[in-house]
């Protein structure tokens, strides 16, 4: 398994995600989504994986409200101002090759292994 875990440093959810890899021994990489954000072409394998722009974005994000997503109209508009403003992405995200999870989902890990 090559697991990635995007994530915030302050978020709980992500810091349930590296316990419970850790608690399993399976390595990790960790990636410090606001710091060093995401490129377009993990951002494309991911929202494949997960199937919407609407399960990336965290609506309660500090950089939602400044950035005015509610009234983007364009999917496309959204998509540049989410990988221009990265602390906006609902987190943790989990890769592992094609396959991805937004959020604490220890069930569909369960299944990687």
């Amino acid at each position: 398994m090559n697991i990635q875990i995007f994530g915030k440093k302050k978020c709980f959810d992500t810091k349930k995600a590296e316990r419970y890899f850790k608690e399993r021994n399976i390595r990790y990489q960790l990636i410090d989504l606001p710091k060093i954000g995401m490129s377009k072409g993990e951002y494309r394998r991911v929202r494949q994986a997960v199937g919407s722009l609407d399960a990336l974005i965290d609506p309660n994000s500090k950089e939602y409200e400044r950035c005015f997503m509610a009234y983007q109209a364009y999917e496309s508009d959204k998509e540049e101002r989410l990988l221009e403003n990265p602390g906006m992405f609902r987190t943790p995200i989990v890769c592992n090759g094609k396959q991805a999870t937004v959020g604490y989902c220890p069930d569909i890990w369960k299944t990687w292994e």
